[in-house]
């Protein structure tokens, strides 16, 4: 009888990653780890191909990574990039889920046990349910989270601080004299959770405590979406002297917009954003730094570990953010 990939890999004293590493990507394991599995399974009559491996001991070489937003955003981007450089030179490949509902995710949980072509699944940005969870724990699929609210619940997770990031923004316009604040969120449009509506709940919170009443406009999902927010602003009982936006996508645009209107920032209006990422420096912009590429990798690391049967050190990790001091905030003026 021929032997299985579990045999070989306990022959060899390794994993069954590393098993089917040997055959699938040679060139990703040392010499000496790839003779040593190669001669074993030479002796145990064991061959292999990409889509054996998965039939036969569901070991599919394959990452699952459930994006909600565009794969070209600056965060994805990041994310995707930092995932590639771990994973890829492990030997595994990304399969990319766009998921934009509730129905969506619960279609892709329902299907995987079917298609048993993922050895674990990264969710990026928004939270799913407990019973999908919990299926993929029965199928001993791991499943991490990236900016994911209720972190604690995978198997492993990594995430901004969103909380005090909203909250060093506020206290930094707040400290400038500002009481007249907004806050601007773009529109959560579908039945999924996002880890960014945090922020906004953290503003509010903040401005109960300093005894303000908390505005938050929300950008409609239209392509004017900062046309939009502008009119809103307009609109208000009196201009704002400072802006909390929730990501850079809208505080950069907006600050133009605002400059086409006749409304000089930060003289008029300071402007603080959310992400620290592209252009945010070469147009001034005060933001909160956090660092996706970062994340990413680290969730890599412990992906891999998963897989492998190990449980990582601090499955749980928060990164924190950074205030990023530049020119589009300042003391309010009378």
């Amino acid at each position: 009888m021929t032997a299985t990939i579990h045999e070989v890999a306990k022959e060899a004293g390794v994993s069954i990653s590393t098993v089917s590493r040997s055959f699938t990507h040679p060139e990703l394991v040392s010499e000496k780890t790839k003779t040593a599995v190669l001669d074993i399974a030479n002796t145990l009559g064991f061959s292999i191909s990409r889509s054996a491996t998965a039939l036969k001991s569901g070991v599919s070489l394959r990452i699952a990574l459930l994006l909600s937003d565009r794969l070209g955003s600056w965060f994805n981007s990041a994310i995707l990039e930092g995932l590639n450089s771990v994973l890829h030179p492990a030997g595994y490949d990304i399969s990319i889920f766009q998921i934009d509902s509730s129905s969506d995710r619960k279609s892709f949980f329902d299907t995987l046990p079917t298609r048993r072509n993922a050895d674990a699944v990264i969710v990026a940005s928004f939270d799913v349910a407990d019973t999908e969870i919990e299926r993929l724990n029965t199928l001993k699929v791991p499943i991490i989270g990236i900016n994911s609210a209720t972190h604690n619940v995978y198997n492993a997770s990594v995430r901004i601080n969103d909380e005090l990031g909203a909250m060093l923004a506020f206290k930094h316009v707040f400290s400038l004299g500002h009481r007249n604040i907004v806050y601007v969120q773009t529109d959560p449009m579908n039945s999924l959770f996002f880890s960014v509506q945090q922020r906004k709940d953290s503003f509010v919170e903040c401005c109960k405590e300093a005894s303000l009443d908390p505005r938050v406009l929300t950008a409609s999902a239209s392509g004017n979406r900062i046309s939009d927010v502008l009119t809103q602003l307009f609109t208000l009982d009196s201009m704002p002297t400072a802006v909390i936006c929730q990501e850079d996508g809208l505080a950069i645009p907006l600050m133009f917009q605002m400059a086409r209107s006749g409304i000089r920032v930060p003289r008029d209006v300071s402007v603080i954003g959310f992400d620290d990422g592209i252009y945010a420096k070469d147009t001034g912009l005060t933001t909160i730094r956090q660092d996706p590429l970062a994340m990413a990798r680290t969730a890599a690391r412990m992906t891999l570990e998963l897989i492998d049967g190990e449980l990582p050190n601090n499955p749980q990790r928060i990164f924190e953010p950074q205030l990023m001091l530049r020119s589009s905030t300042d003391v309010v003026r009378a």
